[in-house]
């Protein structure tokens, strides 16, 4: 049974290490009425911005649940880029097995975002009227670029959107969207909001939220304190995925471009800094871990990072780069470096780092409280490049997509690219952050670890197509039962 394999796993946990998670045993899990709300809003605005930032970090027992990061992770698993070294955390996911109703990945995933969408609508519904000073519309605009966010990601994980022809099912069943009446809904309506809306309905509430967003954080001329917080680009960076995600590709890369404006591109030393801090120039946002907040060996540095001391660097399950994926990187490519070849390199310092295809791309000081990054400028780059060439302006997306890559191949001279080109650099560029999975699943595109000359671990070579059903999650238990607008027969399958 798999509680028997997550007892297993949580043992090893115990014996290897544990972390606490009172440090996050907090007043900002309770929910405020509106007036409330808007006091506090009005005393201090990062109590609620605060909750939220602190909610997408949040550890809670076990050891590959850890917030933001730890979905990310999960669903890289679920593609053929990232192989594993053993069977360890997150492997259930690498094998496909982490999607029903009454597993904790769905259950986790469900809750993160939909707890980010009641944060966020904490601060909503203090505006009832809209904002009208600088300062609220900066704190209005953060909550609606993080609820328009989680709506985004929720019908990608919890629904086959795509038809077989590329376009969007958006008549297909979505998820519950969860508003206030500030929004401009009556009681009933928000009630009859909690059963299962078409996916089209929830992608139109992640635009209405987004492009809200946008335009109030636009208004406020928002200077952040921290990357941690959402500014106008950030914003901007989510809008651009969301419209990449729908096939509005002009929108995509002119909303890409303008996301990126004041952002440099990383050289070849700044690619090799570990990508784990936010003052590196092409970060855009992340979260800035202190003693108070790090998670220690339930990380995602523990994880992802063969060079850290934790689970991967120490070899319970190193993180390797795809055998074939690795073969497809130029030999001049600055990125190369970023992984060791097929005999490995005993030089390296840690066990996980010294083994063939072992991933260096990640590296860490072991003070654990280095940085999670959300999002880099090299992403708009490749949306916006995209966008283009979906458009058939080929010639003008390799020229966007060569402001990258002169910063990775310094022989790269392509006066023209296709998708193709572009979703490979896709998977080079962004390898281990956490898009695999969505760029497969909208796509329409399955994954093969099955090949001659594979590194895929043994026993899970893997040929799962497109469209088949262990690519969505079923809605978790709790909701089904606890919520009387969905019924059993609405079930994903």
């Amino acid at each position: 049974m798999k509680v028997l394999k997550y007892m297993s796993m949580g043992l090893l946990a115990l014996a290897l290490g544990s972390c606490s998670s009172d440090y996050l045993d907090t007043e900002y899990t309770r929910h405020l009425d509106a007036q409330a709300a808007g006091e506090a809003a009005g005393r201090n605005p990062d109590v609620f911005l605060n909750g939220i930032w602190s909610w997408q970090v949040e550890y809670t027992t076990n050891h590959d649940t850890f917030g933001l990061m730890s979905v990310l992770l999960a669903k890289d698993m679920m593609s053929e880029d990232i192989a594993v070294s053993a069977f360890h955390w997150f492997c259930y996911d690498y094998d496909f097995d982490n999607r029903e109703f009454n597993y904790r990945r769905t259950n986790q995933d469900w809750e993160l975002f939909y707890t980010d969408i009641a944060k966020a609508n904490d601060i909503i519904s203090s505006f009832p009227e809209g904002a009208s000073t600088a300062g609220e519309k900066a704190l209005l605009g953060e909550a609606l670029a993080i609820r328009g966010m989680a709506y985004t990601y929720l019908p990608q994980i919890y629904q086959t959107y795509m038809n077989q022809d590329g376009s969007i099912n958006r008549s297909a069943p979505g998820v519950p969207i969860i508003l206030t009446s500030a929004d401009g809904y009556s009681l009933d309506e928000l009630d009859a909001l909690k059963g299962r809306n078409t996916v089209g309905d929830v992608l139109d509430q992640a635009e209405k939220d987004l492009t809200a967003a946008v335009d109030n954080l636009s208004a406020a001329n928002y200077t952040r304190p921290s990357k941690n917080y959402v500014d106008l680009s950030v914003a901007q960076g989510l809008l651009a995925r969301y419209y990449l995600l729908t096939q509005q590709w002009d929108k995509a890369a002119s909303t890409a471009n303008a996301a990126r404006q004041g952002y440099a591109q990383r050289g070849n030393a700044e690619l090799h800094d570990g990508f784990m801090s936010l003052n590196t120039n092409d970060v855009m946002w992340g979260f800035i871990h202190t003693p108070e907040t790090e998670t220690t060996y339930a990380s995602y540095f523990s994880h992802i990072s063969n060079l850290a001391p934790g689970y991967a660097g120490m070899n319970y399950c190193a993180k390797l780069i795809d055998a074939r994926l690795y073969s497809q990187i130029a030999d001049d490519d600055y990125r190369k470096t970023l992984f060791n070849d097929a005999e490995g390199d005993a030089t390296q310092p840690t066990s996980g780092a010294r083994l063939p295809y072992a991933n260096l791309k990640f590296g860490s000081t072991g003070d654990w409280c280095m940085h999670y990054i959300y999002m880099r400028a090299a992403e708009m780059v490749l949306i916006e490049a995209e966008a283009l060439a979906r458009q058939g302006q080929n010639a003008q997306a390799a020229t966007v997509l060569g402001e990258l890559m002169k910063n990775r191949q310094p022989s790269w001279s392509q006066s023209t690219v296709s998708v193709d080109d572009i979703l490979l650099q896709r998977r080079i560029e962004l390898w281990g952050e956490g898009f695999a999975y969505f760029d497969l699943k909208r796509n329409n595109r399955g994954i093969d670890r099955n090949y001659e000359g594979s590194n895929h671990l043994a026993g899970y070579l893997h040929t799962i197509p497109a469209f088949d059903v262990r690519w969505t999650y079923q809605i978790p238990q709790t909701e089904m039962q606890e919520n009387s607008h969905i019924q059993d027969s609405e079930q994903n399958p």
